[in-house]
């Protein structure tokens, strides 16, 4: 077993706050946030419903800029979205029109369409499904596929384009317990096998001890703050069974438990 050997800086994130202009006047929603993730880390973001963890990923992402401070990915500033923070939505955002290797195809060509020909793209694309499973898949179009399917081949599409920072926000927040489970197993595989520095946004305690390497809690909005940083101490590869009754599990679990519901609704109270 070992523990996580992250890298270089690979995230910066300084000072950063984003308000939104509304009819009722500026919304702040989150206020001086400052983190750094180092390569091949795996970061999930939780807090309660409001308390900004989209935007944050958002911000992240370049979906949206700060109205305050600055971020860097590998030492360059995010002004806006890039191949290198690929983006996996609760929302599969699948074009139905296209099969699974098109899908995936499409991303793959305009990251590398002017540097690489036809049969490096497509191999590209094919070991990308492979690595989720979906090799026996290429030809089905979404409709034809369950819900973790689709979510599969989000990620394959994402992975495809080998970003820097894998970005994920509730990914299987809309599935069945039992399709979860298996993909965060596969999750858990998937980036142990390509080193990917991931971070995450999850409403659910045990899927954040599960799959992280630290686990960033956000104050109740508005102008949230993160109130604490959790480090989880187990050891890679997880085996969710063996942890059910590990006790660094349990206090790992507690602690985050502690925050949401003791800490941070007897404040709201």
């Amino acid at each position: 077993m070992t523990t996580n050997t992250a890298g270089r800086k690979i995230l910066q994130i300084e000072n950063a706050a984003m308000a939104f202009d509304t009819k009722q006047g500026r919304y702040w929603a989150l206020r001086d946030i400052d983190l750094t993730i180092r390569e091949g880390e795996f970061v999930t973001l939780i807090g309660h419903s409001g308390c900004g963890k989209s935007t944050l990923l958002n911000l992240i992402a370049g979906l949206t800029l700060p109205t305050a401070g600055l971020l860097l990915c590998d030492g360059r500033e995010i002004g806006g979205p890039g191949p290198e923070r690929a983006v996996v939505f609760q929302n599969h955002s699948l074009l139905p029109w296209l099969t699974c290797f098109d899908n995936v195809y499409l991303g793959v060509e305009r990251v590398f369409g002017r540097k690489e020909g036809t049969p490096k793209l497509k191999k590209r694309t094919e070991d990308a499904l492979a690595l989720v499973g979906l090799t026996h898949a290429l030809t089905k179009f979404p409709n034809e596929l369950s819900g973790g399917m689709k979510q599969r081949v989000g990620i394959a599409r994402a992975l495809a384009m080998q970003p820097k920072i894998l970005l994920m926000d509730e990914p299987f927040g809309a599935l069945d317990a039992l399709t979860r489970a298996n993909l965060q197993d596969e999750l858990m595989r998937i980036v142990a096998e390509t080193g990917a520095t991931t971070v995450m946004v999850t409403h659910d305690v045990d899927e954040a001890v599960l799959l992280s390497d630290r686990v960033v809690m956000l104050t109740n909005g508005p102008a949230a703050v993160i109130g604490e940083i959790l480090e989880v101490g187990l050891p890679r590869p997880r085996q969710r069974l063996a942890l059910a009754h590990d006790p660094v599990y349990t206090e790992c679990r507690a602690a985050i438990l502690e925050f949401l519901y003791h800490k941070q609704l007897k404040q709201a109270a």
